[in-house]
């Protein structure tokens, strides 16, 4: 494919809706086995991708959809238990094509035999453990060493041995076999997300043990010392260059001119390829040098030609996009941005900054919810302290006075409520956002906007941790919070997710292991002193 044919088909398939990238995951057929390639065509809803209308079966089809449903089991079931090696491709070749012909509910039950009927010999396990348990420990006598010593500890070996043997769940042949197999890697990573979906709709005991073990096989599986650190250019294949545009999660990449520039000058795409699946990055990060760390995604994408690299002192990252949904919770995020720093730094060594323009995507569901209950319990708090004088406990006017008063003051047909935190509701749930397109309504929203984001980045916190998943990415990677941009990001998505807020992230080289290790410990967030700053605000 040349690049003509890129942009023919770039023209022909580029999403429909710029912030909808579910449309794309087809967009080319990957050179794998052919029901890899049968699942790139299905897969275009995120979630089992048996469910589409090729899979879809009517009453009469009930018979055959039962027979394909057993001749995939029994192909599972040769793939676990087979030992002729001759003959081993063709069966997970067999058991790789009837997978991908089982419609969205025989996907389900399939994956629910092979994490039950498939998982370890608890009986063998318990027995294991009692004959553990019922060892006398030679400890316990008189002191021995040398040959005497491993004699007295044979049975504590020989046991451990089987047990260790005992806790691998069967399944973890078909796993291992998939993965030496060709295209058995990608095949996996398919699993996995049809796995993903089933657990988003029910927690199945068994099948949530069967996503860990697979989890972890993976992540052993894709270490760094196995990727392949590649830099993606304008001269790559049209199939690679394809697969970019598709999996673009942050910055929808609108037309060729807009590829073009992200790979020219100025600008550098880094990408993680595995050797099982060629042409294909597994995540990728866009690069753009610049004089100082930019504040607003126009900047990066849309301004004039950027500056000479020569000038440069700021290497920007502004979309890390994952193109593998089974990889979800592997965080090889991590280890390509250190790889990037490390090798930027040692081809361009005038590169001071290495910081990142990011998108907040749950500061607004946060907002939002924030405010619709705190307006809720402002009715109740009224009635109560009109009825006996108190007041509710969980009630907190999240807008500080003048603030309050800003938004009361703006005329009811721009925006009405009862208290300023409905009136700020209603403004920024409007669909036209209108809010955007007048100064003064930008000048009155603002403060609260900034400093409760502030809050929300700082503050707001899940098992210990940033309740923003942005965040904890790259607090957990050893950057720090350096500040937050105000009309950052005007589109759709960023007015919907963040307000138009976008934040900085700075990597501090020698601050790295210190931060990520300070925030993995103790959930300790490191932030400028102009972020702390908004925080002090909103405590006041």
């Amino acid at each position: 494919m040349n690049k003509k044919a890129l942009s023919i088909l770039m023209r022909a398939r580029m999403r429909p809706n710029a912030n909808d990238r579910t449309n794309n995951l087809s967009l080319s057929p990957l050179p794998l086995t052919k029901a890899v390639n049968q699942m790139q065509r299905q897969n275009s809803d995120g979630n089992l991708s048996g469910g589409g209308e090729g899979n879809s079966t009517s009453p009469n089809d009930s018979g055959n959809t039962e027979r394909e449903f057993q001749r995939v089991r029994a192909s599972m079931h040769s793939a676990i238990m087979m030992n002729k090696i001759e003959v081993l491709d063709d069966v997970l070749n067999n058991f790789s094509e009837g997978y991908f012909s089982l419609s969205h509910e025989n996907r389900r039950n399939l994956l629910l035999v092979l994490a039950r009927e498939y998982d370890l010999n608890r009986s063998q396990v318990r027995e294991l453990i009692k004959q553990y348990l019922g060892l006398e420990h030679p400890a316990d006598k008189a002191q021995v060493s040398g040959p005497e010593e491993d004699g007295s500890f044979s049975s504590f070996y020989r046991i451990e041995r089987n047990l260790r043997h005992a806790l691998k769940p069967v399944y973890e042949d078909l796993f291992e076999r998939l993965n030496t197999h060709p295209g058995g890697l990608r095949f996996l990573s398919i699993i996995r997300a049809d796995i993903l979906s089933i657990l988003t709709e029910e927690n199945i005991a068994s099948l949530r043990a069967l996503d860990s073990y697979l989890k972890e096989k993976l992540i052993t599986w894709l270490s760094p010392a196995a990727l392949e650190l590649h830099q993606i250019t304008w001269d790559d294949p049209a199939s690679l260059l394809e697969k970019i545009v598709a999996y673009e999660a942050v910055h929808p990449i609108s037309n060729l001119l807009d590829l073009k520039r992200r790979l020219g000058p100025g600008r550098r795409c880094f990408g993680y390829l595995h050797p099982a699946i060629p042409g294909e990055p597994l995540i990728f990060i866009e690069v753009a040098l610049l004089k100082d760390v930019a504040q607003s995604i126009q900047e990066v994408l849309w301004d004039s030609p950027p500056i000479p690299e020569s000038e440069a002192t700021c290497a920007l990252f502004y979309s890390i996009s994952s193109t593998q949904p089974g990889l979800a919770g592997i965080n090889l995020g991590k280890f390509l941005i250190k790889r990037v720093v490390t090798l930027v730094k040692r081809e361009m060594s005038h590169i001071s900054t290495f910081a990142t323009l990011s998108p907040i995507p749950g500061f607004m569901q946060w907002l939002l919810s924030k405010l619709a209950s705190q307006t809720i319990l402002a009715e109740g708090d009224m009635s109560q302290q009109q009825a006996d004088g108190s007041s509710s406990t969980f009630y907190e006017n999240i807008l500080k006075t003048e603030e309050e008063e800003a938004l009361m003051s703006l005329p009811k047909d721009i925006a009405e409520g009862i208290n300023g935190m409905e009136v700020m509701f209603n403004l920024l749930t409007s669909k036209s956002y209108k809010w955007i397109h007048s100064p003064e309504l930008q000048s009155i929203l603002k403060k609260p906007l900034m400093r409760l984001c502030a809050r929300y980045l700082l503050q707001e916190k899940k098992r210990g941790k940033a309740l923003d998943s942005v965040a904890n990415f790259h607090l957990q990677n050893g950057a720090m919070v350096e500040r937050i941009n105000w009309l950052a990001d005007r589109s759709e998505k960023g007015l919907s997710q963040s307000g138009s807020i976008m934040v900085n992230y700075v990597y501090r080289l020698e601050h790295i292991e210190e931060f990520a290790h300070s925030y993995f410990s103790n959930g300790e967030i490191h932030a400028s002193p102009d972020l702390h700053h908004y925080v002090e605000e909103t405590t006041c």
